[in-house]
C-alpha cells in the first residue's frame, strides 16, 4: 500500500469523523428527549379539565384588548407570547394583561423567522428588559418563531434561564391564515383535551376571526368543565402530578 493512499483512506475517516461530530453536535434531539429533560413543553397529560390558551405576536391595540376582555368575562387565564418592539408601542396592554393575571413570555423583539443564536439571546434580553421595565415581572417562557427550534437554540434559550413552549399539534388553529371562524372553533372543540396548549394569535395581522371564534370556544369549554390556566400553572400541575406517581 503506498503512503499517498494511505494518506487518501486516512483523509477520508478524517472527513467522515467531522461530519459525524457536526450531525450529533446539531441535530435534532426530538420530543421525547426535551419532554423527559422538561427544557419543552408541548403539552401536559392532565388528569382534570384544564387548558392553556396561548397567543403570539402580540399586543395589538385592537384586538389584545378584545381578547382581554373576552378572557375576564369567562374568568379565564391565558400566555401571552409578546413580541418585544410591539411592548414597546403598547405597553398599557402589557401591563394591564400582567394585571389581570396572565402569564407573559417572550418570543423575540422583532420575530426573525431566521437569526443566528447571538441574535437571538439578544433579542430575548432586549424584549425581557423592556417586558421586566413595565411589570416588574421577567419572563421565564420563550416560543420560537413559528416554532422552529434545533438543539442549539433550545440550549441558548435554558442557558439564559427559560423554558420552551410550543403548542399540542393537533391544537394549532392557524388563525394566522384566517381559515374563517367556524374552522378556528372546530379545531379547537374537536380536538380539545385535557392539558392541551392551544395556538392563536393576537398580533401579526387581521384577528377578528380570532376574537369571534373565542366568543364560541370559551363559552363552550366552560360549559364542558374545562379551566383555563396559564402555562407555568401548567407545568406546576405537571409536577404536582409527577410526585403523586
Amino acid at each position: 500500500m503506498t503512503r499517498k493512499y494511505v494518506l487518501v483512506i486516512s483523509l477520508f475517516f478524517l472527513i467522515i469523523s467531522v461530519i459525524s461530530t457536526v450531525v450529533t453536535t446539531y441535530a435534532d434531539k426530538g420530543r421525547p428527549y426535551y419532554e423527559e429533560t422538561g427544557e419543552v413543553v408541548w403539552d401536559i397529560n392532565a388528569k382534570d379539565k384544564i387548558i392553556a390558551l396561548t397567543f403570539d405576536d402580540g399586543p395589538h391595540p385592537e384586538y389584545t384588548a378584545a381578547i382581554l376582555d373576552l378572557l375576564a368575562k369567562y374568568d379565564a387565564k391565558a400566555t401571552f407570547f409578546i413580541i418585544g418592539k410591539n411592548a414597546e408601542k403598547y405597553p398599557d396592554l402589557v401591563l394591564r394583561s400582567f394585571s389581570e393575571g396572565h402569564e407573559l413570555a417572550n418570543h423575540t423583539y422583532s420575530h426573525p423567522f431566521k437569526a443566528s443564536i447571538a441574535e437571538l439571546q439578544s433579542q430575548l434580553r432586549k424584549t425581557k428588559e423592556i417586558i421586566y421595565s413595565i411589570t416588574g415581572f421577567a419572563p421565564v417562557l420563550f416560543r420560537p418563531v413559528g416554532g422552529n427550534y434545533n438543539d442549539q437554540m433550545i440550549n441558548a434559550a435554558v442557558k439564559d434561564g427559560y423554558k420552551v413552549v410550543m403548542w399540542s399539534w393537533h391544537q394549532d388553529t392557524q388563525d394566522w391564515k384566517q381559515p374563517g371562524v367556524n374552522k378556528i372553533v372546530q379545531k379547537v372543540m374537536k380536538g380539545t383535551e385535557p392539558g392541551d396548549v392551544i395556538l392563536f394569535h393576537d398580533g401579526g395581522g387581521n384577528r377578528t376571526q380570532t376574537i369571534k371564534a373565542l366568543e364560541e370556544i370559551l363559552p363552550k369549554l366552560k360549559k364542558q368543565g374545562y379551566t383555563f390556566v396559564t402555562i407555568s400553572e401548567l407545568i406546576k400541575i405537571k409536577q404536582q402530578q409527577e410526585q403523586v406517581q
